[in-house]
Formats: structure tokens, sequence, C-alpha cells
């Protein structure tokens, strides 16, 4: 019987850690609108978008909420159907998604299309900033705490 090292245990770890990166990195991105935090900000304040923050309950009692989004936490089983009710049932009204760095809103804008939403836009900064630029808090943008 074969035995089991730690030099096995950590080797055979990082190669899964590797295998889901590269998984992660396959899926397909998102190629719809993107506006920056001010802009989703300014359009969520004057009703020209829906502004959704797809983060959990956890990530917004550290930050707050962007003035102006609505909190769904992208989790939740009911997801579609909440975004469904939240938008009065119109899959056609412009909706904003906004996560921490982008990753997720890039991923749920991809799932949104799918179930016949049809004006999904992105905010790849987020709220903590990615490689699209400073994010939400960063701009120094008002934020609510939930």
């Amino acid at each position: 019987m074969a035995q089991v090292t730690r030099r096995g245990v950590i080797l055979g770890a990082g190669l899964l850690a590797a295998g889901g990166a590269a998984v992660w990195a396959m899926q397909p991105e998102f190629e719809g609108d993107e506006l920056t935090p001010a802009e989703a900000h300014k359009a969520a304040i004057a009703g020209d978008v829906l502004l959704i923050d797809i983060r959990r309950p956890d990530e917004w009692a550290k930050t707050g909420v962007g003035e102006g989004a609505a909190p769904l936490d992208m989790r939740r089983d009911d997801f579609i159907a909440a975004l469904t009710e939240l938008a009065g049932g119109d899959t056609a009204r412009p909706i904003a998604l906004i996560c921490a760095r982008g990753v997720r809103s890039d991923r749920m804008s991809l799932r949104l299309e799918k179930a016949g939403f049809t004006r999904i836009i992105d905010v790849p900064e987020g709220m903590l900033g990615s490689r699209a630029g400073p994010g939400w808090l960063g701009r120094n943008l008002p934020v609510t705490r939930p």
C-alpha cells in the first residue's frame, strides 16, 4: 500500500488548484456593455439602470453597498427570480452588476443573458478595484450600510 506523504498531499493540492484555475480561465467572458463605478452610480441615482451588488452579506458589511445599488447575493437559489422581481418583471430593463473586482459580475452577466435578460451591463472595476480601474471605493463614491 502506498504511503501518503506531506509532499504528495501538497503536490496533489497544487495540481487541483492549477486545474481549477485553468477551467476558470477557459470560461467565456462577457462581451456586453460596461460602466465605470462613477457612471454606474450616476445612472443608478437617476433611475436609468438597476444597479445590483451581487456580493455576499459579509462583503457588504465590510465595505458598505454603493449608493443607489440593491444588494442581492448571487448565491441565492432564487437569484434570477429575485432579480426579476426587483426589475418589475422587465427582462429588458438595463441592469448593471457590481461585485468586488469584476470577476463574478462578468460571469453573472453571461448567466443572466442565458436567462433572457437583454440589457446587462458589467461594472468591471468592482467595489475594490481591478485591472479595469480603481473601483467604487478607490474613486471615493458614496456607500450605504446594508
